[in-house]
């Protein structure tokens, strides 16, 4: 990882002192072209001379706000947002002036994560990991979204929580679309189409990056199932040139296997994690994260959670409190938070799904895309992220926007039955019917006392689904696309798939890892 940089103390301190010897400064976030929250209350901040009086004057009110630079030059001003609309400008006034141009006041939507969430609409260039979405030719020319626009997070890593992130808004066109995230610009795209307004996506996400890179410290400090994070940590920089010569060796050993045998399947070395790695624990939240707050928020987007597969069970809870202390960061306690559930791959076990979808179903005002069906079990990025995208919108559409009636999830599991050697499942948010698409129904496996599964027979009975098998005369148990790379076939009338499950609690080969 050299294409990234460490904010060290000093260079925080440096970006300190010069926001204290300065006249007004803003953050990259509140620049030209950006995206406001509509009707709120927005968070407006900057440096100064300490004492400085500082006037902002919002262009959409006229009603200017006063505010004091603190001891440290630090100022916060809240300014109330009407309607979407614009351009807009704002005016600040201290000691010099300052003019921020062409603002729009619309949705704001952090959108963050790891590769899945970075994948571009166009290819980059030498890299086979961003090879674009399938429907690249289609989709840039009809790229003219003027009210979409994007600021990306420039990749970075600190050791302590920083003032300020590089970045800047760019309005979406057919000569910019190329760089968006592309799950961001679908989702976007398409809650621009139904309601007409203007939305701002906050885009700070980084390829390969664990949930731990992007939580506060002390979340991790204070709990301790988090705790082994930061001692293995700590224990990797101890090793870390020891196990740095170890990598490289072993990975010229790998590349001269892959030479003489292209086919060859087992996994490259992993590179060890020093303390310029983005897998650090909290040190993409210091830089990436920290520096966006307070700036207002309409919801969050996530695509992450691959990187957290070997400790899946962990993620259980380590989701849910990356989630509560973005909320508590923000003051918005019901910040909306809507996810993709990690889609199907040779190396995404059926425990990180569950992790994620026991989140949904414990953490109020959070949602999840199920994209079961738009995996590619050879490649980590499948390219269609058109489908992502639209199945995010439909959370925020139907919760977000007063589209109350819009189906938003595919069928989700609620209780099982067990009449006649037959398991009878119920299912929720079974909109238009429960419907099997191509065939029987796929992907169930049924388990009776012996805790061993067996592939099952499935039927559609109403709202339910009816599984059986002969191995097993007493079922105790079911599962449904309980594996790597399933492909199931189960969904509602509404086209929407359902997630996997599992109805057992049994041990799983990541619980106790941590």
């Amino acid at each position: 990882m050299r294409h990234h940089q460490l904010l060290t103390p000093l260079l925080a301190a440096c970006l300190l002192s010069l926001s204290a010897t300065a006249n007004i400064r803003l953050p990259a976030l509140i620049a030209d072209h950006m995206v406001l929250q509509q009707q709120a209350s927005v968070a407006l901040w900057g440096w100064a001379d300490p004492g400085e009086a500082v006037t902002v004057t919002p262009s959409w009110s006229n009603k200017p706000v006063r505010v004091v630079a603190d001891e440290q030059g630090k100022w916060l001003v809240r300014v109330p947002t009407g309607r979407a609309g614009g351009p807009y400008e704002l005016s600040l006034v201290g000691k010099n002036r300052l003019s921020v141009r062409n603002v729009l006041l619309g949705e704001v939507w952090l959108c963050a994560g790891q590769s899945n969430m970075v994948f571009p609409i166009s290819k980059r260039p030498n890299s086979g990991s961003y090879s674009g979405v399938v429907n690249e030719a289609e989709v840039l020319p009809q790229a003219n979204y003027p009210a979409i626009r994007m600021f990306t997070v420039k990749n970075q890593v600190a050791d302590t929580p920083q003032p300020n992130a590089e970045g800047s808004w760019v309005a979406c066109s057919p000569q910019t679309a190329g760089e968006f995230s592309a799950v961001a610009y679908f989702f976007a795209q398409e809650i621009h189409e139904r309601t007409k307004l203007p939305i701002g996506l906050v885009n700070s996400s980084w390829g390969g990056t664990p949930a731990e890179s992007w939580t506060r410290r002390e979340v991790l400090e204070q709990d301790a199932d988090f705790r082994p994070i930061l001692a293995r940590y700590q224990r990797g920089l101890e090793t870390y040139e020891q196990d740095l010569a170890a990598y490289h060796s072993k990975r010229q050993e790998y590349q001269q296997e892959r030479a003489a045998n292209p086919g060859l399947r087992r996994s490259a070395p992993r590179e060890p994690i020093g303390a310029t790695s983005n897998k650090s624990p909290y040190k993409n939240y210091n830089a990436m994260i920290h520096p966006l707050v307070p700036f207002t928020l309409r919801g969050v987007i996530w695509y992450q959670g691959e990187n957290n597969a070997e400790r899946a069970y962990q993620y259980r809870r380590l989701f849910p409190a990356l989630i509560a202390s973005w909320r508590e960061e923000w003051q918005q306690p019901k910040l909306p938070f809507y996810f993709v559930q990690i889609a199907p791959h040779r190396s995404q076990n059926p425990e990180i799904r569950e992790a994620q979808l026991l989140t949904m179903l414990a953490v109020p005002q959070t949602g999840m895309a199920v994209i079961t069906d738009a995996g590619d079990s050879t490649d980590i990025h499948p390219r269609n992220k058109q489908v992502v995208g639209h199945r995010l919108a439909q959370w925020a559409l139907a919760k977000e926007y007063g589209e109350k009636k819009r189906p938003y999830s595919g069928p989700l599991y609620e209780s099982l039955r067990v009449q006649n050697g037959q398991a009878h499942l119920q299912f929720s948010h079974a909109h238009g019917g429960l419907v099997a698409r191509g065939g029987p129904l796929r992907e169930f496996t049924i388990a009776g006392p012996d805790s061993i599964f067996h592939p099952a027979q499935a039927k559609i009975e109403g709202n339910q689904v009816v599984v059986w098998s002969k191995e097993v005369p007493q079922p105790v148990a079911v599962r449904f696309a309980w594996q790597h790379v399933p492909y199931p076939n189960f969904y509602n009338g509404a086209g929407l798939p359902a997630s996997p499950f599992r109805t057992d609690t049994w041990r799983t080969p990541t619980q106790g890892k941590l």
